[in-house]
């Protein structure tokens, strides 16, 4: 049931389940689990993964997401090659030949959801809606599908639309925007100090009307809305995304283990839950972290029931 379940996303370390990961699911009823490259081999491989862990819940909907962006971010790469695909690909594409765009991302995205279908996987953290510029950090880089936000929005919405179509959820990432940023949040904390209005012309407008199942929060400090604060550790933040951005589904964090978060474990996790964060996402595998994150992540709330009940009607 939907409503024993804890407010976390987590990873696990191998190919299997180990016996302390399956008795930690079974205790702690995390409401998703994100799989990495680590964690896929061939496609009976990981079918057999999602199977024992949707068997413990007694679900076959339960959520599993990946990260295949394709191009550099590509968790199914024993699987199939997706290097070219980059989301700038695909941005040039649709820039330079409209009718050829729309054959290819078509043809794409229902090859990846095909094979997501085939391995068990239910969400990707795609699109990626940060606006690029000549600046922006490379771990963003060509991830990005452009510096023209018209085209940002148009993939972006074509790409939600056509993997739910395929039964696949999607996450917006990573509002408010990640493009202005010169630093990588995996390593340090940025700080952009854009005026409020340029923000909403620009990066803040292409996560507006995206029907999305979930969002992955940027780690980064927009001091036009709170100077003291990254997004996921702000309540500033949460309330301008839902109130001004007007994003209604499930917000998550980007990873909590990122070193752009400079308190302790446990008090990124809690700041990230006060400041309005439905879901904590936790990426690395480490069980150790994993039983400090359960033991303080609140059981799944009505908003959270009813917004995990609309993600299953996509999936019929």
């Amino acid at each position: 049931m939907i409503k024993l379940r804890k407010s976390f996303i987590c990873g696990i370390k191998g190919t299997k389940l180990s016996n302390k990961e399956f008795i930690f699911i079974k205790k702690y009823k995390p409401w998703g689990i994100i799989l990495f490259q680590r964690n896929i081999k061939s496609i009976a491989q990981t079918n057999m993964l999602t199977k024992s862990i949707r068997k413990i819940f007694q679900d076959s909907q339960y959520p599993i997401l990946i990260d295949e962006e394709g191009g550099r971010v590509s968790r199914l790469k024993n699987i199939v090659d997706t290097s070219i695909f980059t989301g700038n690909f695909f941005g040039n594409l649709c820039t330079k030949n409209l009718s050829k765009f729309n054959l290819y991302h078509k043809v794409y995205i229902d090859q990846i959801s095909y094979v997501l279908n085939l391995i068990g996987v239910n969400v990707n953290t795609v699109p990626v809606l940060d606006l690029r510029r000549k600046f922006t950090h490379k771990i963003i880089g060509d991830r990005s599908y452009s510096f023209n936000k018209k085209i940002v929005n148009k993939i972006g919405n074509l790409t939600i639309k056509a993997f739910n179509q395929k039964r696949v959820g999607t996450v917006i990432k990573h509002i408010p925007g990640h493009g202005l940023s010169k630093k990588d949040t995996h390593l340090k904390l940025p700080y952009i100090s854009n005026k409020l209005k340029y923000l909403e012309n620009n990066d803040f407008s292409l996560f507006k009307n995206k029907k999305s199942t979930l969002a992955m929060t940027a780690h980064i400090t927009y001091e036009a809305i709170d100077k003291h604060n990254c997004i996921t550790h702000s309540k500033e933040g949460i309330k301008y995304i839902r109130h001004k951005i007007g994003f209604k589904n499930l917000i998550l964090s980007d990873d909590i283990s990122m070193k752009a978060l400079r308190y302790s474990f446990i008090e990124n996790v809690q700041k990230a839950y006060n400041s309005g964060c439905n879901l904590v996402l936790h990426c690395n595998g480490n069980l150790n972290e994993m039983h400090k994150l359960a033991k303080i992540s609140p059981k799944v709330n009505s908003f959270i029931i009813k917004k995990t009940s609309e993600f299953y009607k996509i999936l019929r």
